[in-house]
């Protein structure tokens, strides 16, 4: 098992299977310009200021010209993972993917591989140098290797930023959130593999979301989704279907991926709602990631062999498919910043699969033990297989409506007690945070600074759980326990139970309910306050807790029963 499983080749242009990167008007001569040996970023030249990828405008002095200008071409290892997945099938794992911070300027780092050395003799702290690998006539990989003249010392690390200095104080006294109420909830089968047409699991759920609330379609005047239209199975299509087929003439829709987490289309509801444009708004997000999968191995369904693009462009080429890439680099710096949390992460896997035994919705219901944890199957160190969602099919809907109209409805309503929706970390996976999943924390704070209620008055927690490490950064991002205290606070899974000082996931999460994308969070979390949970029901709560996003944007919900 080598490093090395990617060769580095400065020569003759090697075919490696990497996916290439697209070189646009902005990148194209970073991608070109290691054809002698020698990495260049971009640099302001007013502040000196530099930036990856090369921005259009300073971050600091707002100056315009920021040409690429060489550095020395070492830095330090910030983040890693030991790949072991086969995302693409002609680039073998396992291999390293790192993020690296540049020496002359630890603000500033590559998501890349570590190549020419075994897997184990890389670390958080290690220090490297670039090396080049010609991939086409114009494109040239900088990858890393460790720096012979370092000695094995470790180098410094960037020290976490101070991201509650950027909380902005409530611009207003009055709170869009008194104004809305979450009448009615509904959801469609949910299932691996169902072969079901997703536009038909969509209807399902919101005319049970419809029923739900005691209304009818023609009182829905607001249609509100994540993310659009999308590919790979992560939409039905977007607005513009589901109206065609409900044919509720609406008054305002939404629709669109770059929001507060998937659930950010819920809270452009409540401001749709408190505005006065709408009384009441349907939203939906409904994913068929699970049989598209299977559509595609089998040939059925067509994909084409494009270049990475947008967010892509400078992941993909390294062979860094998954979030499970990004996400678990973020984990390995955790590990190394605030002591090895497997068990603390083992412990929600075990939680939320013994929580998804009592819920007949689950798909997952088997329970594991710590040692099945701990034995799974490798994907992206620290992962394992127990660590990741389960994609699904399946639909999930939301009714977000005008306070005064609730009084009359058939179900006790929930209400809104606050949301956190401010980006005060950095939009990236790899220039901004470390210590945790990013945007996770910045929105934590922006929550508490719009209610006078406290972590500790929370009744139960229904945090995102695409990996377990997303859930663990939520619990620390939210401050239910300080920043690296989590597996004290978990407790061997006993802090996290259903009769734990914060019960969390009780439905079993998306690692074993299924992956129905935020959106099955916020459903549970309506259904705890109402007490009609269908699995483990949370003792009278109160006040509950919803986050949302798997890294970037994100965004948290406070809901609350009276």
């Amino acid at each position: 098992m080598r490093c090395d499983a990617v060769t580095s080749n400065a020569n003759p242009i090697a075919d490696t299977g990497r996916p290439l990167p697209q070189p646009t008007l902005a990148s194209a001569e970073f991608w070109a310009s290691g054809a002698d040996g020698i990495l260049r970023i971009a640099e302001c030249s007013a502040c000196g200021k530099r930036s990856h990828p090369q921005a259009v405008l300073c971050p600091d002095c707002h100056g315009r010209e920021l040409p690429l200008r060489p550095v020395s071409g070492k830095a330090v290892v910030v983040g890693l993972t030991v790949n072991f997945q086969q995302w693409l099938p002609n680039f073998p794992p396992p291999y390293v993917v790192a993020i690296v911070a540049l020496v002359e300027d630890p603000g500033v780092r590559l998501t890349t591989n570590i190549v020419g050395c075994e897997p184990a003799d890389v670390a958080v702290g290690t220090q490297v140098r670039v090396v080049f690998e010609q991939v086409e006539e114009s494109i040239w990989l900088p990858l890393f290797e460790i720096d012979p003249d370092a000695d094995g010392k470790p180098g410094a690390l960037p020290e976490p930023e101070d991201y509650k200095s950027r909380l902005r104080a409530p611009v207003s006294k009055k709170r869009f959130e008194d104004q809305v109420a979450i009448s009615g909830v509904g959801q469609s089968k949910i299932g691996r593999r169902l072969m079901v047409d997703p536009l038909s699991l969509t209807v399902d759920a919101c005319l049970a979301a419809v029923a739900d609330a005691g209304l009818t379609l023609d009182d829905i005047d607001g249609l509100s989704t994540y993310p659009g239209r999308s590919v790979g199975g992560m939409s039905e299509g977007g607005i513009m279907p589901v109206e065609q087929a409900l044919r509720i003439n609406p008054t305002w829709v939404n629709a669109g991926a770059e929001l507060p987490g998937q659930n950010g289309s819920i809270i452009a509801a409540m401001l749709a709602v408190s505005s006065g444009l709408c009384r009441h708004v349907l939203c939906f997000r409904t994913v068929w990631e699970s049989s598209h999968t299977e559509l595609v191995r089998s040939g059925e369904w067509a994909t084409g062999n494009a270049r990475a693009t947008d967010m892509f462009e400078f992941r993909h080429p390294f062979g860094a498919m998954s979030a499970a890439n990004w996400i678990a680099c973020q984990a390995s710096h955790y590990f190394h910043r605030y002591g090895d949390a497997k068990e603390a992460l083992g412990a929600i896997a075990v939680n939320t699969r013994h929580n998804a035994s009592a819920n007949p919705e689950a798909v997952y219901r088997d329970p594991i033990t710590m040692a099945d944890y701990l034995n799974a199957r490798p994907v992206s160190t620290p992962f394992g297989l127990y660590d990741c969602d389960v994609p699904v099919d399946g639909a999930v809907a939301v009714i977000v409506s005008a306070i005064d109209t609730v009084g009359d409805l058939p179900h006790k309503p929930v209400f809104v007690e606050a949301v956190g929706t401010q980006m005060m970390e950095p939009l990236s996976w790899d220039q901004g945070t470390l210590t945790h999943l990013p945007q996770s924390l910045g929105p934590s704070a922006h929550l508490w600074s719009r209610t006078d209620q406290r972590p500790e008055d929370v009744d139960v927690a229904l945090l995102y759980d695409g990996f377990t490490f997303n859930a663990l950064s939520w619990l620390e991002g939210l401050g239910f326990c300080e920043l690296g205290g989590a597996s004290d606070f978990i407790d061997g899974g006993r802090g996290i139970a259903i009769d734990g000082r914060l019960p969390l996931n009780p439905h079993g999460g998306q690692l074993s309910a299924g992956r129905t994308h935020g959106y099955g969070f916020f459903r549970e979390a309506v259904l705890q306050l109402r007490g009609q949970a269908p699995g483990r029901q949370v003792a009278d709560p109160r006040l509950a807790v919803v986050s949302s996003g798997g890294g970037v944007p994100s965004g948290a919900i406070l809901l609350r029963s009276d």
